[in-house]
């Protein structure tokens, strides 16, 4: 039996729920029984469950459940993290706790972020589409902050990955140039909306006329159509829905056309409806991962997933929303790159672990589904972890102390701890991470 360390390395957290309308609704909503087995609260099946936060953004903080240890306060009189499961329980803001014991992130980490946690995790439960978004990045966020406080949370950018735990859907990015010229083509009502003069510039440009020009036309023809009136766009929605159930009864819908009533459904006269076309619908798996830098559009549109991003909450809207709206920062601020995204199907650490790295610092993620009577070993890193057991029951354990985990159990691991998770019933459980190629290149510098 191992001993209860008095700084065993892995501390338990209490975390938030965000209720967003597009959310799916009480016990159909993973995002519900998460927040429901971590809280100790029932869900409501009246309420719809959007998104399990686990992390230290002011919007949605988690709390980390600690317990004196006798003599020892800690750094700066906060008690260290051990975590005990009676009265003498407290529980201390993530935020704060970290702030109070900096070595449990890490001097690779402490030195690039200071006193915080670089990333926040999540889970999404989507029911219906989310609104056309993109994330500043970190020069955009800070004039925002400044301008708009109560808009933009903070003055972070928001690079971010989102892991299929089920069939997901998403608009991401815009189409190719190809692709382009058929939906001028194919969908007279955004020529409607636009003008032909811009659709005559889509039709006529030519791989030869280069990149920065193709992405000139498509930010005219994109900035041309979210910005026209309420009454050009509501008529041309009708104008498109009611011939698309036309064409129906004479042949099968594309997928996108299919989407594009869905949508309509959903934020019916809404701009991002007709928008959609001009986006990449994109159907990940089950284990796919798709990550989005700064200035990229995109849509979430239905399904589970577990999402990762650098400490940040600020978006910016255009369509499918009854949020705010900030179209001309949308437009201004988009890289208008075409074609496909990047799918990532992760790399295998061992028999169990999956590894998925994107391209941003702040983060990564490992997916662990471990079978009955297993084992996998997480090795010491130089930065800290979060843990979210989305299914089963088990153990996490350190050289020195062990944790009892089941469905719902989040818990933060101190810099420097190897781990090991093992079951004797069956695991599923999701580590998010600073990047290891960050931490890695930290150790030649």
């Amino acid at each position: 039996m191992l001993r209860k360390a008095e700084n065993p390395g892995i501390v338990k957290l209490k975390c938030c729920v965000k209720n967003y309308d597009w959310g799916k609704i009480g016990r159909d909503s993973s995002v519900a029984r998460l927040y429901a087995r971590n809280s100790g609260e029932e869900a409501d099946d009246s309420k719809p469950y959007a998104e399990f936060w686990m992390g230290s953004h002011e919007s949605g903080p988690s709390y980390a459940v600690v317990v004196p240890v006798p003599g020892d306060q800690g750094e700066n009189g906060v008690p260290n993290g051990s975590h005990g499961s009676g009265n003498d329980c407290k529980l201390v803001n993530l935020k704060d706790w970290i702030e109070q014991n900096p070595s449990v992130i890490g001097d690779k980490v402490l030195q690039k972020w200071g006193r915080s946690l670089p990333f926040l995790f999540k889970v999404l439960s989507v029911a219906k589409a989310l609104s056309i978004q993109a994330h500043p990045d970190k020069v955009l966020a800070e004039v925002l902050h400044k301008q708009q406080p109560d808009i933009y949370k903070d003055d972070n950018h928001k690079p971010e990955m989102a892991l299929a735990l089920t069939e997901f859907e998403a608009l991401c990015g815009f189409i190719s140039l190809e692709e382009l010229k058929l939906v001028v083509q194919n969908v007279p009502e955004i020529v409607e909306v636009v003008g032909n003069a811009c659709a005559d510039q889509v039709l006529h440009i030519s791989k030869r006329d280069g990149e920065e020009k193709s992405k000139e036309i498509l930010r005219s023809i994109f900035t041309e159509l979210m910005s026209a009136k309420k009454v050009v766009i509501s008529e041309a929605i009708s104008k498109l829905i009611s011939r698309l159930i036309i064409k129906r009864e004479v042949r099968e819908l594309t997928d996108k056309e299919e989407l594009v009533l869905r949508l309509e459904n959903q934020y019916p006269g809404d701009v991002g409806v007709i928008a959609a076309f001009l986006f990449n619908y994109i159907k990940l798996s089950s284990g796919e991962a798709l990550y989005l830098g700064a200035d990229e559009p995109h849509a979430y549109i239905y399904g589970d997933c577990v999402e990762c991003m650098a400490t940040s909450d600020n978006v910016v809207r255009a369509g499918l929303t009854p949020k705010n709206r900030d179209v001309q920062t949308l437009c201004s601020m988009l890289t208008y790159k075409q074609g496909l995204p990047q799918v990532l199907k992760g790399v295998a650490l061992n028999a169990y672990t999956v590894k998925y790295v994107p391209p941003f610092d702040e983060f990564e993620v490992d997916q662990c589904f471990l079978p009955k009577g297993t084992s996998a070993v997480f090795p010491a890193v130089p930065g800290p972890s979060v843990f979210l057991v989305l299914a089963g029951d088990g153990k996490l354990q350190t050289l020195s102390h062990e944790e009892l985990v089941a469905e719902g159990d989040v818990l933060f691991t101190r810099a420097n701890t190897e781990i090991t998770a093992a079951t004797t019933s069956g695991l599923n459980l999701y580590r998010a991470g600073v990047n290891s190629r960050f931490l890695g290149e930290s150790n030649t510098t």
